[in-house]
């Protein structure tokens, strides 16, 4: 799945990646970035590829087109995991009543 600039911008403010680090990251210039991002060039598939790759590996999940857009979140590391599951698992005992 190719992503788009928008995609990318959210992306890169998701993770809070600064646009130089991404760039550097991707092989980006920070100017191709900032083009691609608001959508005045496409760099090419290839170069689309690393920024995704780049993006990727600071948490983000992209989405792809299923009917209600593609889109862009981030995913959780181990230790948010782990405090979901204390969490779900803080309400005791499950008991039978006759209410």
């Amino acid at each position: 799945m190719s992503i788009s600039g928008p995609q990318a911008r959210a992306a890169r403010a998701l993770a809070e990646m600064p646009r130089d680090h991404v760039a550097r990251l991707s092989g980006l210039t920070v100017d191709a970035l900032r083009a691609f991002e608001v959508g005045k060039i496409h760099p090419g598939d290839e170069a689309v590829a690393h920024l995704r790759a780049a993006l990727e590996s600071g948490g983000v999940v992209f989405i792809d087109e299923n009917g209600a857009g593609a889109g862009v979140h981030l995913k959780l590391n181990s230790r948010d995991a782990r405090s979901i599951r204390r969490l779900e698992n803080e309400g005791g005992v499950v008991g039978e009543d006759d209410v």
